[in-house]
């Protein structure tokens, strides 16, 4: 079979302090109509760099791109001008990013959005209105009720909503590659199954080829028929997907694929993809033996952790938000959030919570700290009413409970060193206020979560993702909490930077005996780290239970559905 697209030699370099530094180095591949290339690797290995090259969708000012050749269809388009590739952009070659909530204009409507796609790309059949071609295009990515959805602007859709308006937007032109970076790693679970599904039957219906971009080998086992896998701009392991994933020959392979929590059974902690590179683990055999926790080990630490007074209860608590209509805005009905919710956290416990995006999980997690207001309900913290607690009792019990957000950009300020960001807490909570002391407490913290003394004069733009997750943990530590809420905290990650911090956040456990609910879509990642799981759904518990039983026999039918929908490399 002759491929649709041929990539020869593709060099990247780009511009730093008036140097050139090459990013990707000499890479091929080829990608065939009806099947699916998988591109794996950590964040900045050049997989999504390669793929904007190919488009031309770097600036040229900070860029270079050298290639023998970038055959589409047998025409070279690394030689096209603008016009030229203005033709291939969409027509021939579309492309969905990652997060769609950057890709769409958010003072448009959807709807409008997609039809002035369509209008560029003239691709309206006889007779047929530029709406009518994108409600049939909303109808066939299956977004439901397609008329109203093309008058809601971005923030009123879901986040798998959004993603299938992004691939609506992409199939317009019928395009022969589609290339797809990222679509489905801010997504829980049940979309990520939906959009997986609907891209393999977009393919089959049009024959496209597609070249899936991700950090995730289970979603990568999901979706491709070839894998290629790269490692600091250059192709180190490449082949069947299936030969790839049961029989990986690289370390760095072999370390993606294990640095993933297993489904299947618990580790003391996750084995990371450096320690594959230096030869300190062989196969998983080796894992399994060293790091397995046993199931009497497992049992004494619940029966020991169980038999405490909890931390912290939750009694029938509700987060209600009011729909208001009407010139005196009267309240018509109620967006219940946190609907009845009671369960209790034992000191030293990680209580997961999991369900899908809009079940009330951050709510709840918000609503624990009274940075949402309940409606109803107590919070019980040692053995005091948290609803009831005035200005200056709710500072104090934010010094025991803090909270680890999903982004760690947007809740740094950008303004703020790393050491000053780190240190304000203790200046707000009045902990420390020798300032010789609270910077040699910051450098401390530094250390505590792997960065060096040496960065706390830097900015939040100088670090990388996982290092900037560092960075809030370091802050949430500063003023010695008891309760750590984690929300979302190691979503956005890949999946070796996702492992470090993971371990990380046990190893703090186990050293100065924290508290965890542990907020995450993913399934995976909360096994690993919990001791019980709550299931939630429109803002009510479903199944609450230790993780191991829940995992392995589920009893509630919304659980069953969250289980079966994980990708996997069982």
């Amino acid at each position: 079979m002759k491929p649709i697209l041929k990539v020869n030699n593709l060099k990247v370099s780009f511009c730093h302090d008036n140097e050139w530094h090459e990013a990707v180095h000499g890479i091929d591949f080829e990608v065939y109509a009806g099947r699916t290339l998988g591109i794996v690797g950590e964040s900045g290995s050049g997989k999504s760099v390669s793929n904007l090259a190919i488009m031309q969708l770097l600036d040229r000012r900070k860029s270079r791109i050298k290639t023998d050749s970038i055959l589409l269809n047998d025409n070279d388009i690394s030689r096209f001008d603008d016009n030229q590739m203005s033709d291939v952009r969409g027509k021939k070659i579309a492309m969905i990013f990652q997060e769609p909530m950057t890709s769409l204009n958010p003072v448009y409507k959807c709807g409008f959005q997609v039809m002035e796609a369509v209008r560029r790309q003239q691709t309206i059949d006889s007779g047929q209105q530029p709406k009518e071609k994108v409600i049939d295009l909303f109808r066939k990515v299956m977004l439901p009720q397609p008329e109203v959805i093309f008058d809601k602007y971005p923030h009123e859709l879901s986040g798998g909503q959004k993603q299938r308006v992004m691939i609506a937007m992409a199939l317009i032109s019928n395009p022969q590659i589609l290339i797809a970076d990222e679509p489905t790693t801010a997504l829980d679970v049940t979309v990520q199954k939906e959009i997986l599904k609907l891209l393999k039957e977009l393919q089959q219906e049009n024959g496209m080829g597609m070249i899936f971009i991700t950090h995730d080998l289970g979603v990568v086992s999901e979706i491709a028929d070839e894998v290629i896998v790269m490692n600091k701009g250059v192709i180190v392991e490449k082949g069947m997907t299936n030969e790839i994933l049961d029989n990986p020959q690289h370390p760095y392979t072999k370390g993606l694929i294990s640095c993933r929590p297993p489904l299947d059974y618990r580790l003391e902690r996750l084995p990371i993809v450096k320690e594959f590179l230096d030869g300190i683990w062989i196969d998983k055999n080796q894992i399994m033996k060293e790091l397995r926790i046993q199931d009497e080990e497992r049992i004494h630490y619940h029966k020991r952790l169980y038999s405490q007074e909890p931390i912290l209860k939750v009694q029938n608590l509700k987060t209600w938000y009011p729909l208001r209509k009407g010139v005196f805005g009267r309240t018509y009905d109620y967006i219940k959030s946190v609907d009845d919710v009671s369960f209790d956290v034992y000191p030293g416990e990680t209580l997961g919570l999991v369900g899908e995006s809009g079940c009330g999980k951050t709510t709840l997690g918000r609503s624990i700290l009274r940075l949402v207001e309940p409606s109803s309900g107590k919070i019980i913290f040692e053995g005091k009413d948290v609803t009831k607690f005035d200005k200056k009792e709710l500072r104090e019990y934010r010094k025991h409970a803090q909270i680890v957000f999903q982004d760690p950009y947007s809740s740094l300020n950008p303004k703020m060193s790393i050491g000053e960001a780190i240190a304000e807490p203790m200046l707000v909570h009045d902990i420390e206020i020798d300032a010789k002391k609270r910077k040699e407490r910051v450098c401390q913290l530094l250390e505590e979560v792997g960065l060096e003394v040496s960065h706390y004069q830097r900015y939040p733009h100088e670090f990388s993702g996982g290092q900037r997750q560092r960075i809030c943990i370091a802050r949430a530590l500063a003023v010695n909490p008891k309760l750590i809420i984690c929300d979302e905290s190691v979503s956005a990650l890949d999946v070796s930077v996702q492992a470090q911090v993971l371990n990380l956040l046990n190893r703090l456990k186990k050293d100065f005996n924290f508290t965890y609910i542990f907020i995450s879509h993913d399934l995976s990642v909360v096994r690993f780290m919990s001791d019980r799981v709550v299931v939630m759904f429109n803002g009510k518990i479903q199944e609450i239970n230790e993780a191991d039983a829940l995992f392995n026999n589920p009893q509630n039918d919304y659980t069953k559905k969250l289980i079966d929908a994980l990708p996997g490399i069982r």
